[in-house]
């Protein structure tokens, strides 16, 4: 029997893509993902919201991420890409189970008394019981203080990018006058980043 071998440089991520559009699974909607070639997905459905499971070779997490998302939108059956099921606001048990550590190790880590101290601030959720941190912020200082590796601290990073464009574009669909308000309010002109 043969070994499959993966093309050098690639290694498999494993994400979930969350769907507007289809509130029902049948067999020509899965059947057109397939001959899209999301053949290494599963799709499911969970509260009325159909989500489809990646695991799927790529140099990086955003190059599987970008396929899929174009194989979604090969498949023609008006499936939207909504986000990427991560979320970006933690809690510190979602820290420690993210980093494979105890909770008590991260409170440490939080409060300065392990680690080399100046763990980031929490995002939001400051006045509640359970504050919220960006796990963006987290990866980044876990990377500078070696507790990840670069390519958990890449993948953070290019989900959370991913998932603010994604955001983005699902609220401009849903509300663009007020997403146009928001922007010129905010002064942030998005032809500013035009390449």
């Amino acid at each position: 029997m043969s070994k499959i071998t993966k093309p050098a440089g690639e290694r498999e991520h494993e994400f979930a893509l969350v769907l507007t559009g289809v509130s029902k699974l049948t067999p020509e909607l899965t059947n057109a993902l397939f001959e899209a070639g999301c053949d290494d997905a599963t799709p499911s459905i969970r509260s009325g919201r159909m989500y489809l499971t990646f695991s799927r070779q790529a140099p990086s997490v955003k190059d599987a991420i970008f396929g899929a998302i174009r194989d979604v939108k090969k498949a023609n059956i008006g499936l939207e890409v909504l986000r990427i099921d991560e979320c970006d606001l933690v809690t510190q048990s979602d820290i420690a189970r993210r980093i494979h550590r105890s909770r008590q190790l991260v409170n440490q880590y939080i409060s300065g008394e392990r680690g080399p101290g100046d763990f980031p601030a929490p995002a939001c959720e400051l006045h509640a019981k359970h504050p919220l941190w960006m796990w963006c912020e987290v990866t980044n200082w876990l990377y500078e203080n070696n507790l990840i590796k670069e390519d958990a601290l890449s993948d953070s990073r290019e989900k959370y990018v991913i998932n603010t464009i994604l955001e983005l574009h699902a609220h401009h669909q849903q509300r663009p006058e007020l997403t146009h308000e928001a922007l010129d309010a905010l002064g942030i002109d998005l032809r500013d980043y035009a390449i």
